[in-house]
């Protein structure tokens, strides 16, 4: 979270299960259990990490969006998740008249960015 906060910014919150008292299992003490990150633009991310008695499995059957109308703000985001990730598709123009990339953050993390076109037709 402290990698999307430097992305997005804003205020990240994050507190662990020690702090909750939530585990029994000494180990966890330090995993987090809530952490939220609220963008200054309003977008809020929240996320935690898996307790160990729960199977963890990197998750490659998601992707993150990022969709809006902002191109300077959304672009800077992509080059930010992008800062040693992968680029699968650079930004640029879609058949659908947007402006669209993928990447996948360092985390494998896949994102796919969409910069709207205001002359679209809706």
């Amino acid at each position: 979270m402290a990698f999307y906060h430097d992305v997005f910014g804003g205020e990240l919150t994050v507190a662990t299960f020690g702090e909750y008292q939530a585990s029994s299992d000494p180990s966890e003490d330090q995993k987090i259990m809530h952490s939220m990150l609220v963008a200054p633009n309003g977008m809020t991310f929240m996320a935690a990490d898996t307790p160990n008695h729960m199977e963890y499995r990197p998750s490659t059957n998601f992707a993150m969006s990022l969709s809006g109308d902002e191109e300077s703000e959304l672009r800077g985001y992509f080059d930010k998740l992008a800062v040693g990730g992968t680029v699968m598709q650079p930004l640029e123009q879609a058949p659908w008249g947007d402006i669209f990339g993928m990447c996948a953050d360092r985390f494998g993390i896949s994102w796919l960015v969409n910069i709207s076109n205001d002359a679209t037709p809706a």
